[in-house]
């Protein structure tokens, strides 16, 4: 018996349909988001608005789809909503109709009620205000102005919320949709190894989510290049002798000190 708590031969057997499951979870993990996103942006301009009924009515469905646990929302979607005759009989049952369909509904209005804080915790009022003071029309703010400092400072918490949310696509398996979690389940009830399809599954995850973070680490640099160009032509602005103060410590002070003897 091998002394490690993996089964080397039978991970290497599974991992074609593993890597078929994680498929299944980068899809179901995408899909939501670019819906949920675009979703956020018109929840989150009605929750700014300065019309009561419409900041309420945002503010509502916020509170209830971040309240309410991702994995009852599901069972919502995939088994309430089934029971709706006029849903039945209407043409939406072609999304609602398909385990896949109703796990993106599910997930997107998750997502969008997070990501409605989110961009509303980024977009400032006060560039608003100084903007049109310069004739600048409203349009060209939210375009050339809001949008992109939006972006830049909700990144990271843009990141936080991906991240959980590729980690929460996990429970899809309860309604029959075999993601990367259901493949390692699935392995597990045939060979009763417990160890070697999840610890494979863990892995893959794991490569999954690091890929994430590595890809919003090259957006977040990309986005604040113009912060080390500025830093790079501030440091060439200096004089020499002031980059040495800076860098060389207390020799350097020294050598200024004598040449401004000298000077003297």
């Amino acid at each position: 018996m091998s002394g490690l708590p993996i089964d080397l031969a039978l991970a290497y057997e599974s991992m074609p349909a593993l890597l078929r499951g994680l498929m299944t979870t980068v899809l179901i993990t995408l899909v939501p988001l670019v819906f949920g996103l675009a979703l956020a942006f018109p929840l989150c301009f009605a929750r700014m608005s300065e019309r009561v009924w419409l900041a309420r009515s945002a503010e509502t469905f916020v509170v209830f789809f971040r309240g309410t646990p991702v994995l009852i929302l599901l069972y919502l979607v995939y088994y309430g909503f089934g029971q709706i005759q006029a849903l039945r009989e209407g043409p939406l049952w072609l999304l609602f109709g398909s385990a896949f369909g109703c796990a993106i509904v599910a997930f997107s209005l998750n997502h969008a009620a997070y990501m409605v804080e989110v961009l509303r915790g980024s977009l400032l009022a006060g560039l608003v205000e100084a903007s049109e003071a310069l004739g600048i029309s409203r349009r060209k703010i939210f375009l050339w102005v809001r949008m992109p400092l939006a972006i830049r400072y909700g990144l990271k918490a843009y990141q936080n919320e991906v991240v959980s949310f590729c980690k929460g696509t996990a429970i899809v398996s309860v309604v029959t949709i075999t993601d990367l979690t259901a493949v390692a389940n699935g392995i597990f009830e045939q060979t009763y190894d417990p160890f070697t399809p999840i610890l494979c599954a863990a892995a893959l995850y794991w490569a999954f989510v690091n890929a994430i973070r590595v890809g919003f680490r090259f957006w977040g640099a990309y986005l604040n290049r113009h912060n080390d160009a500025g830093v790079a032509e501030a440091s060439s602005a200096l004089p020499v002798s002031a980059l040495a103060l800076t860098v060389g410590g207390g020799a350097t002070v020294g050598g200024l000190g004598e040449s401004g003897k000298e000077a003297a």
